[in-house]
């Protein structure tokens, strides 16, 4: 049995013996998705502040190391980028509603570019993936589509538009996940 055989066997008793723990975590991504879809603004808002308190904890933990190591070459840089960090994660913190409309603009920027790039990707390659290149492309498209809608629907998309989309992007996640589990848990 060559080594690849053998890697590809043990990745599969693996899954099988642990099939419970991706299902687990398939229906809490589930559970997680569908709260997020029912209420994308109270998401949005839970994300960000999540997001501030990420940023501040970062802050603070690059400020401790910079002045612990004040003698190290960009100490003026490293603490600027420090400060920011904690500038940054307490106006997401302490104005939520702002750093939703902040993220949300981000994320329709993310879906622009990366729809483009998608699609054009899908092109330079359509020999190479033959029929599937489409598909691709397809992504592409629908990236710009909800880039599109979120424009559209502006400014009151600002609130539910990250919410909604991580909601869905949880739920597909959730639902792979349990997909994998059961085939897991049939494999021998």
């Amino acid at each position: 049995m060559n080594d690849a055989a053998r890697e590809n066997g043990a990745a599969k008793s693996a899954l099988h013996d642990h099939w419970k723990f991706f299902l687990g975590e398939g229906i809490v991504l589930l559970i997680l998705g569908s709260a997020a879809i029912i209420v994308p603004a109270v998401a949005s808002l839970a994300m960000a502040i999540v997001l501030g308190w990420i940023f501040v904890a970062g802050g603070i933990v690059g400020l401790v190391t910079t002045l612990v190591g004040h003698r190290a070459p960009g100490f003026w840089w490293s603490l600027l980028s420090a400060l920011v960090a904690i500038a940054a994660g307490a106006a997401l913190v302490g104005w939520p509603v702002g750093g939703v409309i902040s993220l949300t603009f981000v994320l329709t920027a993310f879906l622009i570019a990366d729809g483009i790039l998608t699609m054009l990707f899908a092109i330079e390659h359509r020999r190479g993936l033959s029929q599937h290149w489409g598909f691709l492309f397809l992504n592409g498209v629908l990236d710009l589509v909800l880039a599109g809608l979120i424009i559209w629907a502006l400014p009151g998309s600002a609130i539910w538009a990250l919410g909604l989309i991580v909601g869905i992007d949880l739920i597909f996640g959730g639902w792979s996940l349990v997909a994998m589990a059961m085939a897991a848990r049939k494999a021998a």
